[in-house]
C-alpha cells in the first residue's frame, strides 16, 4: 500500500490501512505558506497581492470556483476581486488589468468562447499576471521541460494550477521516490489519466512523463501513450492497439476528470492498491474505488491552494512593476502595434478561426 510520513509535525498522509483520503491537510501545508509570503511582502512594505478574476459566462462551476477562489484569498490575506464581463468585452477588460499595476494576478474562468477563440484569450494574458500558467510560453515551456525563464532573470515558470495540483497530492501521498533523481522519480509507474484536454490532462500527462512514468492518455478519440523523449526536453507520444481496460489494469495510479455525469470507471478493474484521483465535478469512479486501494474523490483545495501560490510567485517576481500594457513577449501587441483593444477583439476572432480551420484540416487527435 501507498503510505508516507511527513514531518514537521504535519499528520501522517496515508496509512497502509487508510482508504479514502480527504487532501485537506496537504493544502492546509500550502495556505501557511501563502499566508506567510502575504505578510513578508506587508513587512518588506510592498503592497498586498491582488488577484482579478474575470467571469464572462452563465457556468455554474466557473461561478463556483470562483467563490471558492474568494473565499480562500480572503483567509490568506490575499486581495481578490471578481470583474463581470460581457465575453465581447473580456479581451480589452484583460488588457487593462495587465496595464494595471495594482493587479499581480489575472484568472478567466472559462469556458467563454469556447475552441480556439478562449486559446487566444490565455494569450492575451501578460506572462507576468497569468496564474493560469496557461499562455503559449508557459505552455511551451511545459511540454519542453523548461523550468526557468533565461531571458527573463532565471524567473520560474508557472505551472498550471489543477495539473499542478494533482502533482503535488501525489507527492503527498507518497508515489513519488525521492531518492531518485529529478525527472525520474516517477519511473517504473504506469499511470492512467482519463482526459486529454489543453487545460487539465495534456499538460498532465506531460508532467507526469517528464518526471518518468508512462502515462496513458484517454478522450473520446482513443487512447494514446506518453514518455520522456529520447531528446532531453521532448515528449515520446504513441499510439497503442492496448486497449484501456488492459491498461486500467496495470495502472499503478489512475486519475480522471470526465466533465458528464454518465461517464464511470469500473472500479472492480482497478489494480489492487491503486492510487486513484478524481478532479471531475462529477465522481468518475464507481462504487468501490476505495476498496482498491487510495481513493481522492476531490482536489478543489489544492488546486485553489496552487493559484494561490502561482499568485505569490508572480508577486514575488515582478512585484508592482508587473504592468506590462501588453499580452506575452512575441505578440503584435507586444512589438508595439498600434491596435486599439476592440479591433484587437477582431483580430483575436479571426486569428481563432483560421487556428480551428487549421485545426481540422490537420484532423489532430491532441
Amino acid at each position: 500500500r501507498w503510505s508516507k510520513s511527513h514531518k514537521g509535525g504535519r499528520d501522517e498522509a496515508v496509512m497502509s490501512s487508510a482508504r479514502k483520503v480527504d487532501v485537506n491537510v496537504c493544502a492546509e501545508s500550502f495556505h501557511k505558506v501563502i499566508a506567510d509570503g502575504v505578510q513578508q511582502a506587508l513587512s518588506e512594505k510592498r503592497s498586498r497581492p491582488k488577484l482579478v478574476g474575470f467571469l464572462a459566462n452563465d457556468d455554474a462551476g466557473a461561478a463556483m470556483y470562483a467563490r471558492w477562489t474568494e473565499r480562500a484569498c480572503k483567509r490568506d490575506g490575499i486581495a481578490f476581486e471578481l470583474r463581470r464581463v460581457e465575453r465581447v468585452m473580456l479581451e480589452e477588460a484583460v488588457i487593462e488589468a495587465n496595464d494595471d499595476p495594482r493587479v499581480h494576478g489575472i484568472i478567466v474562468y472559462y469556458p467563454v468562447f469556447g475552441g480556439p477563440i478562449d486559446d487566444y484569450i490565455r494569450d492575451v494574458i501578460s506572462i507576468k499576471k497569468d496564474v493560469e500558467g496557461l499562455n503559449h510560453r508557459y505552455r511551451y515551456s511545459l511540454y519542453h521541460n523548461i523550468r526557468t525563464m533565461s531571458d527573463m532573470g532565471d524567473r520560474k515558470c508557472v505551472l498550471p494550477c489543477t495539473p499542478l495540483a494533482i502533482l503535488k497530492i501525489l507527492e503527498y501521498l507518497g508515489a513519488y521516490e525521492r531518492s531518485k533523481p529529478v525527472g525520474s522519480q516517477l519511473q517504473g509507474k504506469q499511470i492512467m489519466v482519463y482526459n486529454r484536454s489543453e487545460v487539465v490532462g495534456r499538460p498532465l500527462a506531460a508532467m507526469l512523463a517528464n518526471d518518468g512514468a508512462t502515462v496513458y492518455s484517454v478522450d473520446v478519440t482513443g487512447m494514446l501513450v506518453y514518455n520522456k523523449g529520447r531528446v532531453p526536453g521532448t515528449l515520446k507520444v504513441e499510439e497503442t492497439v492496448m486497449s484501456q481496460e488492459d491498461a486500467l489494469s496495470i495502472a499503478d495510479i489512475v486519475v480522471a476528470g470526465v466533465p458528464s455525469k454518465k461517464f464511470q470507471i469500473d472500479s472492480t478493474h482497478l489494480k489492487p492498491g491503486v492510487l486513484a484521483v478524481n478532479f471531475s465535478q462529477h465522481q468518475n469512479f464507481g462504487p468501490g474505488a476505495e476498496e482498491k486501494g487510495i481513493f481522492v474523490p476531490a482536489i478543489g483545495k489544492v488546486t485553489i491552494a496552487m493559484l494561490e501560490r502561482n499568485l505569490i510567485r508572480l508577486h514575488a517576481d515582478w512585484g508592482d512593476d508587473g504592468a506590462t500594457g501588453s499580452p506575452p513577449t512575441g505578440s503584435c501587441e507586444a512589438r508595439g502595434s498600434s491596435a486599439r483593444p476592440r479591433d484587437a477583439v477582431a483580430l483575436g476572432l479571426l486569428v481563432a478561426a483560421a487556428a480551428g480551420m487549421a485545426y481540422l484540416l490537420r484532423g489532430s487527435r491532441m
